[in-house]
């Protein structure tokens, strides 16, 4: 018995110390659960990014998992926003995980994946033998917990493939985030949301500069001005902030302008370090040349352009400026312009000089002034010269030989400026890509400099008459260029380039014609001739160019007609041609299904908007323009914008014309005619009249029986009042039915005063009389409705008056009525002469029903009228 007792005793000891061992390991590991990550020294606009991923976190609204992506260039703070995040949110799950720099530890897979273990469950040690087996082990731990996960500095889709491979590895609530520089990244994971981490303004960057510079918030008030060098410098990236801070923290101010110059030729070997991660992690060499390229020559020019260029020197340039892109090497504004911040572009240059630290000329790009001119003036070119550019102001030109030219057989791209080049032009390279030269300083390109391999050629400010004497085959040329060229007379043969796709003549007040030949270019997208004051008039093959997209002549102050021949232009979307002696915006540019975007006679903006507006001006038959629409089945073309036209106004060629026409016009009225109608709060007895200058309202709202209808009453006027016109008015009123009889009660003839015509439905016929020595001088309509019960609106939209005899057809929205001055309805009811036969027609909303229209005519003597 004692024997049991003693082993229940060890037993029960046992069972206690396993317990406190257990309480004691949890305790350490809250205890390591609870160390934060250390953010930064100076956490410096920290707090408002954090609160920006926070909300984009969506912690308090969503169960569900979400994958959220940091992205942004080396530097800019994506690791420390994310420990930040970490910190603040990390105690609201039950297991969390930061994994560092995860671009390190590529071939440590296995080993992240354990860590990524260890820390989530609190300590509990995992061995894991390959990548598979934890993938499986991770969805199978984490599947039911409540996690957060941060993997930084990711650059691999196999990193997050091992790491968190979908959103069912983790518990319902789990937030992963993943920093990166490469945007391709979390686009092929597919990730939830994406946060692009911002540069720090300027505030920002003085107070982080100054805290690491100064150890205080603002600079010392000698540093200042050279302060705000530094940081503008910098480029709100923080990490150059804070080692540049560091590096000038016990520099003299005297010292400090020094170390700015120094660093402009040669970047803080620090801050390089960092930056060249990402073009060391390049996938080829074509991509690491198009980094290079753009560094030294590209930024701010647009992007198609450069594609061009980069394309004809062999490196796939769509998918390199794309990846450069996605891994935050390059920014491309919402003008297709090509960025890159400034110490990346340092990054870039450096690397370059350092391939040839001390001979300049052995380096593959030359673009530092100095460099450059040694190289020049010296004659010492060599084959590994790809690239050149030097660009001097105009009051410091200078003169050099061609041949400094002779030894760089492999230049690609030449970019002058303020310089002029004496000699013979055969010693430049056949080799040559692109040509921007500005300020070109001859009148006429030699003949013996060859530019067949050219597809970019941009000689701004040129001395240009003539481009050449006779123009060579240009088989290559996509981008041609003379802007500002204010000698220029003539254009050159464009048959010789048939690959042109844009052609920009800026500015060149000498140009009086452009060549026929222009209607060669079957590729072309733009022409632009902004400002070209002397060019009269445009080729007519230029309108077979069914490729052009784009057609800029603002300012051409001589051109006074666009040729309807334009419609052959069939990809024309944006015509601007605004400040020019063009009066009227051609027929075939309204027609046309392809314009999106028009500024040309007062008219700008999107088409859709100007197209109402434009045809509504061509409606008055007294502009003394002629009408446009005057060949058959013309009106179909426009129909859509009837619907939305205040009038309109159409010369028809017969009365059949009229009558298909008209046709056309109401059917476009009533498919449109499905507006909703706001019912009234109560229903009256009692007749509800309002009066405008034109419309009379009675809303007798009587009910028809056996229905939930009311009836409804409208009088419509258009001509000249007199004491016989306010009789008839007054009678009408007097008489209108109130009984839904349908207008029987009205006045009918009486002659010689007034005339009436009815007739049921929405539409009545008749035949003007001849009445000896008198016109017609009034119109009146009554038009009385069946309409549903409680509705307030006279339902009235459009009145249409169409003249047989005259073939003509004339429709006016209520809005246009309501608002017609005196002579505007008499020149409507003038038009109707004795003899025309006309019909009036109404258009009402489709929940009333026209029962009646009764029309009034008032004959007035014409002698009496002049007396009037």
């Amino acid at each position: 018995g004692g024997e049991n007792h003693e082993i229940h005793h060890w037993t029960s000891f046992l069972r206690n110390e396993s317990k406190a061992i257990k309480d004691i390991a949890k305790k350490i590991t809250d205890l390591l659960d609870k160390t934060e990550l250390f953010v930064a020294e100076k956490p410096v606009g920290v707090d408002s990014r954090v609160q920006e991923v926070i909300q984009l976190l969506d912690i308090q609204q969503s169960n569900g998992v979400l994958l959220l992506g940091m992205c942004g260039m080396g530097g800019i703070g994506k690791t420390t926003i994310a420990k930040a995040i970490y910190n603040e949110i990390g105690r609201n799950f039950e297991g969390r995980s930061f994994i560092s720099k995860v671009r390190e530890k590529n071939g440590g897979l296995v080993d992240l994946q354990e860590q990524l273990l260890f820390n989530t469950l609190k300590g509990t040690a995992t061995k894991i033998q390959s990548i598979d087996s934890g993938k499986v082990l991770l969805k199978d731990m984490l599947c039911n917990k409540r996690v957060l996960i941060v993997l930084d500095d990711v650059d691999e889709l196999e990193q997050l493939d091992a790491l968190c491979g979908s959103h069912k590895w983790f518990g319902s609530g789990s937030r992963i985030i993943i920093t990166t520089r490469d945007m391709h990244v979390l686009r092929g994971k597919g990730v939830d949301k994406v946060y692009s981490m911002k540069q720090m303004d300027l505030s920002e960057s003085t107070e982080l500069f100054s805290w690491h510079a100064f150890k205080q918030a603002s600079p010392k008030e000698e540093f200042v001005g050279i302060s705000r060098n530094v940081v503008m410098y910098s480029g709100g990236l923080p990490l150059a902030l804070e080692i540049l801070g560091c590096h000038l923290s016990a520099t003299k101010v005297a010292e400090w302008k020094c170390v700015l110059e120094k660093l402009k030729r040669i970047p803080n070997h620090k801050v390089q370090k960092k930056l060249k991660i990402s073009y060391d992690g390049l996938d080829d060499d074509y991509m690491k040349e198009i980094f290079l390229d753009i560094a030294c020559f590209f930024i701010g020019m647009n992007q198609t352009n450069v594609i061009h260029i980069l394309n004809a020197c062999g490196f796939f340039a769509e998918n390199g400026i794309s990846v450069l892109v996605e891994r935050s090497l390059v920014t491309i504004n919402d003008k297709n312009q090509l960025g890159m911040h400034d110490l990346l572009r340092d990054m870039g240059r450096e690397i370059v000089c350092n391939e040839s630290r001390k001979e300049p000329e052995e380096r593959s790009r030359l673009w530092f002034h100095e460099d450059v001119n040694g190289v020049l003036a010296g004659q010492t070119g060599t084959k590994s010269v790809e690239g050149l550019a030097l660009k001097l102001p105009r009051d410091s030109a200078k003169c050099y030989s061609t041949k400094a030219f002779k030894e760089m057989k492999k230049i690609r791209l030449l970019q002058l400026s303020g310089v002029q080049l004496d000699g013979d032009f055969e010693y430049l390279s056949r080799n040559l890509r692109w040509l921007s030269w500005n300020g070109f300083p001859l009148s006429c390109i030699p003949t013996n400099f060859y530019q067949g391999n050219l597809v970019c050629i941009e000689l701004e400010n040129s001395n240009l008459k003539l481009m050449w004497k006779e123009t060579p085959r240009m088989e290559k040329l996509k981008i041609l260029n003379l802007s500002h060229s204010h000698y220029l007379k003539q254009t050159p043969d464009f048959s010789k380039m048939p690959n042109l796709e844009k052609l920009v003549l800026i500015d060149c007040p000498r140009l009086s014609k452009v060549s026929p030949s222009i209607g060669h270019l079957n590729k072309v997208l733009l022409i632009n001739l902004e400002d070209c004051i002397s060019l009269r008039s445009l080729p007519r093959s230029i309108y077979k160019l069914k490729s052009v997209k784009t057609l800029i002549l603002s300012g051409c102050l001589m051109i006074d007609k666009l040729e309807e021949d334009i419609k052959q232009m069939e990809s024309l979307t944006t015509l601007i041609a605004n400040n020019t002696a063009i009066r009227r915006v051609p027929f075939s540019v309204v027609i046309s299904k392809n314009i999106g975007y028009i500024s040309l006679c007062g008219y700008e903006g999107f088409s859709r908007d100007m197209f109402p507006s434009i045809i509504w001006s061509w409606m008055s038959p007294t502009t003394g323009l002629p009408s446009p629409f005057q060949q058959p089945t013309i009106i179909s073309c426009v129909i859509k914008y009837v619907p939305s036209l205040q009038s309109l106004w159409v010369k028809c060629n017969s009365e059949l014309q009229l009558s298909q026409d008209a046709t056309i016009i109401l059917d476009a009225l009533y498919a449109t005619n499905y507006k909703e109608l706001e019912p009234a709060a109560t229903t009256s007895q009692v007749s509800n009249m309002t009066e405008t200058s034109r419309l009379i309202q009675c809303c007798s709202t009587v009910h028809v029986s056996g229905s939930k209808q009311s009836f409804m009453s409208l009088l419509i006027q258009m001509g000249m009042n007199c004491q016989v016109t306010d009789i008839l008015k007054e009678k009408i009123l007097q008489n209108i039915d109130v009984n839904g009889c349908g207008g029987c009660l009205l006045p009918d003839d009486s002659f010689p005063d007034w005339l009436s015509f009815s007739s049921e439905g929405s539409s009545v016929t008749f035949e003007v009389p001849h009445v000896e020595g008198r016109n017609l001088k009034t119109m009146m309509c009554v038009i009385y409705t069946f309409t549903p019960d409680n509705i307030t609106s006279d339902g009235l939209k459009n009145v249409l008056v169409n003249n047989f005899t005259k073939a003509t057809i004339e429709l006016y929205k209520k809005e246009a009525l309501v608002s017609f001055e005196d002579e505007e309805g008499q020149r409507v009811v003038s038009s109707i002469e004795t003899g025309n036969k006309v019909e009036v027609a109404v258009v009402f909303e489709n929940s009333f029903i026209v029962k009646n229209t009764k029309v009034y005519l008032k004959l007035l003597d014409f002698i009496h009228s002049k007396v009037q």
